[in-house]
Parts: structure tokens; C-alpha cells; sequence
């Protein structure tokens, strides 16, 4: 039997991950729970990520294979302390042979662009940007988590929105028709309600605002719009500041791809985020097929897999 790797991709909402074979075809993939790593949880991350392993496995009727690699990308570790902390959680649960830890980022631009250059810009849960230059420099922009960044991303979206909704009550703002639509997407009857809720919320949870303020934008909302394209902006900004650092100037000719859910194809904020890019980054060259970065962790297994038979 020929050598398995799996590659998983691991976010704020959802783990993925990728059964496949040493010449890269995928033969399973299944989803489960969100595994990003917060500061000192990284055993309840390698739990969720060696549960969805399993049944990858299971899935495919190899619960009795051990993987040569696994291959993890998943949000939290842009930290040494914590990428470190994970990689020893998954190796102590013998998942696979070998276990190769990197950020969520790493693993999206390796499907994009493989060992080229290239920025990428994701916009899912959290949000960062992350790239490599022509002379292969690696640089990443934001990232830093729900507290303290984020910006633009969908967790970012809907905490502002509990926001607007709160300031239209008390009469701060005007009122909005996100207003009935978060109330009702979080099923509470009242503002006030939304004290209780919003303090039990986790990112996943402020991430599901995200698709209510864009439907409610598209019907028209001056508010909702407005957060639109604010978050619009904290986007430009990471795809901007990397053109700089890693192209020198956002007018030189920059491969840029788009990641994340909030950034899938066809979507309001992608939309609305490509014509702001035409202006602000005027150099980018958009790559307009699908980011899968669960395949880019089957990429890092594959070419680890090569360094260690090699």
C-alpha cells in the first residue's frame, strides 16, 4: 500500500481534514469542530484535530493505517510558545509517523502560489494576511486574534454589529434594520438580551453575525453598509502593507489571492473588496480560483514526506 498523509486545516468554525496519497490525490475528506488555539488550550485543540483525523481515516476504512505525515495549519499558532504546545499534543496522541505544525495562513498560500510568490488575504472568522516576496522573504500582517485584531473579519464584523444595534437603541445612532435581524439570528426578543448572549459568544458565534449584516447591507441598510465597507478597508490595509514590505510598492505587479468564507467567491465583501483593491493596491493581479488550504497541508505533508524518504 502506498504511503497516506493527511492535511488539516483548522479555524475558529470548523476543522477540516484530507486524506491522501503520496502522489497528492485526495481520497476523503470529512469536517469537524473549530480547533484554532487560544493561549494555554492547545490539548483541547489536538483533541478536536486527532478526533477529525480519525474519522478522515475511519471514512475511508484506514482505521488501521498510521499516517506518514500529518500535516496541521490551523489559526492560534503564529506564536512559537503555542505552535510548540500543539505540535507536542498531537505527537504525544501518535496521530501520524511525523507532525508538522504551522499557521493557518502558511498552509492557504501554499495552495495558492506553492513555493512562488504571493500574497494572500483571508477573511474568515479572523482575519490576516501573509505572503512571500520574490526573493522568498515571508512577511504576514494582522492576525492577532479576536481581542486585539482581526480586523475585518467575520468575528470583527459581528461584535461591531451588537454594537450598532446597541447604539440605535439608546438613540446614539439611527435606527437600522440590523437591529431586527441580529435579534432574531441570535434568538432573543430584546437589546437588552443581547448582554447575556454576547458575554457566553465565542468568535465562531460573533462569526455567524457576518452573513446577517451582508444580507441586510444588500437590502439596502446605511448601517449595514457601512460596516461593509469599513471592514472592506482593515482588509485593504493587510493586502497593502505587504505589497510594500515585500514588493516595495502596492503599484508593482503583486499575485494576490483571496481566502476565507467571508471571502468566497461571489460574496458581497469579496466583491466589494476587489473593486476597492483595483484603487488601493493597483498593482494586485487577482488569482480568481478557489484558495483550498486543506489541500496547501496535503502540499506541506507531501514535501515533508519527500525530505524524510529522500
Amino acid at each position: 500500500m502506498s504511503a497516506i498523509v493527511v492535511g488539516v486545516d483548522g479555524g475558529g468554525s470548523r476543522t477540516r481534514a484530507m486524506v491522501a496519497d503520496e502522489s497528492g490525490h485526495g481520497i476523503v475528506t470529512v469536517e469537524g469542530g473549530p480547533s484554532a488555539v487560544r493561549p494555554g488550550q492547545a490539548e483541547q485543540s489536538a483533541d478536536v484535530i486527532a478526533a477529525t483525523v480519525r474519522e478522515a481515516l475511519a471514512a475511508c476504512d484506514m482505521s488501521h493505517v498510521t499516517p506518514k505525515v500529518l500535516c496541521v495549519g490551523v489559526a492560534g499558532v503564529g506564536r512559537d510558545v503555542e505552535r510548540e504546545a500543539l505540535w507536542q499534543a498531537l505527537v504525544s496522541r501518535e496521530v501520524a509517523e511525523d507532525v508538522v505544525v504551522h499557521a493557518d495562513a502558511m498552509i492557504a498560500l501554499d495552495d495558492a502560489f506553492g513555493d512562488g510568490a504571493g500574497l494572500l488575504v483571508v477573511g474568515g472568522t479572523g482575519s490576516i494576511g501573509y505572503g512571500r516576496g520574490p526573493t522568498g522573504t515571508f512577511a504576514r500582517c494582522g492576525g492577532w486574534g479576536p481581542v486585539c485584531g482581526d480586523e475585518g473579519s467575520g468575528a470583527w464584523i459581528g461584535r461591531r454589529a451588537l454594537s450598532i444595534v446597541t447604539a440605535a437603541h439608546d438613540g446614539r445612532e439611527p435606527e437600522t434594520v440590523l437591529t431586527g435581524a441580529i435579534l432574531t439570528a441570535v434568538e432573543v426578543n430584546e437589546v437588552a438580551d443581547l448582554i447575556g448572549w454576547a458575554a457566553d459568544a465565542t468568535p465562531a458565534m460573533l462569526a455567524e453575525l457576518a452573513p446577517v449584516v451582508m444580507r441586510v447591507a444588500k437590502g439596502g441598510d446605511l448601517r449595514a453598509n457601512s460596516l461593509v465597507t469599513l471592514s472592506v478597508e482593515e482588509l485593504v490595509m493587510h493586502a497593502r502593507t505587504l505589497a510594500r514590505l515585500l514588493f516595495g510598492d502596492e503599484r508593482a505587479a503583486v499575485p494576490l489571492a483571496l481566502g476565507g468564507g467571508l471571502l468566497a467567491r461571489g460574496s458581497l465583501l469579496r466583491k466589494r473588496l476587489v473593486h476597492r483593491l483595483k484603487s488601493a493596491v493597483p498593482g494586485a493581479q487577482l488569482r480568481d480560483e478557489e484558495v483550498v488550504p486543506v489541500r496547501g497541508a496535503v502540499r506541506g505533508a507531501l514535501r515533508l514526506l519527500g525530505a524524510t524518504t529522500a
